[in-house]
């Protein structure tokens, strides 16, 4: 790779014996691949901007330091590497249309989820998987090698919950499992998954600042590849993170459709707040609680006034409440469908109706989180949330005191 690609930021953490430099990592995920170079160096400066938050600012244990090197930088600089070659001998898979994708979103742990696997059951709908996002491309030996792949990629999960046993409570997850969209974004290093995995004030500034535009870029051409294997499906993708890159997936995807769902936020923030804690204590020296509160809170109060100004006078997003998904699973992925210029159909519908047989739909037994515990009182943000739940009629569930239940 030309030298001056590698020359800003070269110095990066070297500072540290311990800390990581983003410039070794990709010029050995290089070496590793036998390749030259990359297609497009866009990713660099977002990549440099992570390591430099994450040395200095996520006091990173050595599990953490060794998760960031070689699940996080590794597997997304490998993916890029595994897209150039792929479309240096099938070049037509990056004029694949990616056609009305629906983005579902809105407050975090608002039944988002349950929505999203609900309408996957329609055999003509399609999501990115765990295991794709591991790789994208399954290994030329037919079903045996699909199944080793998903296999391996069930035993990395398998190594996250035990170094974050709560995890799974939190957030199921499995190798055959649809994923959020910020595990896309995150593969070129501009994703707000990493402030949920590593404390990095000063990258997440830089994110808000930069935008997202680029992250979505790639996030279609991931899609691309992913399609040019199973043609013929209509993508339904999901994050609460696409709350905060709304201008940019439009202007990547303008014929996007988006479902808002809404839910009382004093009541998911302190499991928001749980969630941030569980996914950073494996990889961190010491965890400031309070601190991790008032950074959620911070964010969706964003979050929240992002979807205020974004409701008035766009007839692409469809505005959903919680309360309505889990009483009426059906209608309301209908009125998504819907909403896309799609039908429901009778096979789907079926489908829908034995997943809601056999799957919980609250996820199972509600779990208690004290908002205390992380520096928040429900009082303060139930009055800073009052103009999003007026504005989008959401019922409010806390009915007092300082401990939620989701």
């Amino acid at each position: 790779m030309q030298k001056e690609y590698w020359a800003e930021g070269a110095s990066v953490a070297r500072g540290s014996r311990s800390a990581l430099d983003a410039d070794e990592i990709v010029a050995a995920a290089l070496k590793r691949s036998g390749r030259r170079d990359f297609s497009d160096h866009g990713f660099l400066p977002p990549l440099r901007r992570l390591v430099a938050a994450c040395n200095t600012e996520a006091d990173l244990s050595a599990l953490g330091r060794f998760a960031l090197e070689r699940f996080d930088i590794h597997r997304g600089l490998k993916n890029i590497l595994t897209l150039d070659a792929m479309e240096e001998v099938h070049p037509a898979v990056r004029s694949r249309p990616i056609e009305r994708p629906i983005f579902i979103t809105g407050m975090p742990r608002s039944g988002t989820t349950f929505l999203h696997r609900l309408l996957l059951k329609d055999p003509g709908a399609a999501a990115p998987l765990v295991w794709q996002l591991v790789d994208p491309y399954l290994p030329r030996r037919g079903p045996v090698g699909a199944r080793l792949r998903r296999m391996w990629v069930g035993a990395q999960l398998q190594l996250v919950r035990i170094v974050a046993p709560d995890l799974n409570e939190l957030h199921p997850v499995s190798a055959a499992a649809p994923e959020e969209c910020s595990d896309i974004t995150a593969q070129v290093f501009q994703s707000l998954r990493f402030e949920c995995t590593y404390r990095v004030p000063t990258y997440r500034r830089w994110l808000d600042g930069h935008g997202h535009r680029e992250a979505y870029r790639f996030h279609r051409r991931f899609l691309q590849h992913l399609d040019a294997q199973a043609p013929g499906r209509r993508w339904i993708l999901k994050s609460p993170d696409h709350v905060f890159a709304l201008a940019d997936i439009k202007a990547v995807y303008p014929d996007a459709r988006f479902v808002f769902v809404h839910r009382d936020p004093v009541r998911v923030l302190g499991s928001v707040a749980k969630l941030t804690e569980v996914l950073r204590r494996p990889f961190a020296h010491s965890l400031d609680l309070a601190e991790i509160g008032r950074t959620v809170a911070s964010c969706w109060i964003d979050g929240a006034n992002r979807m205020i100004r974004a409701a008035d006078g766009d007839d692409s997003i469809l505005h959903l409440r919680y309360g309505e998904i889990m009483s009426a699973p059906i209608d309301a992925a209908r009125a998504v469908l819907c909403h896309a210029g799609l039908t429901l159909g009778e096979e789907a519908e079926s489908r829908m109706r034995d997943w809601l047989r056999r799957a919980p739909k609250n996820g199972g037994a509600p779990r208690r989180y004290d908002l205390a515990t992380f520096g928040l009182d429900a009082p303060t943000l139930r009055a800073q949330f009052a103009h999003y739940t007026e504005r989008f009629g959401v019922e409010l569930e806390w009915k007092g005191g300082n401990a939620t239940w989701v």
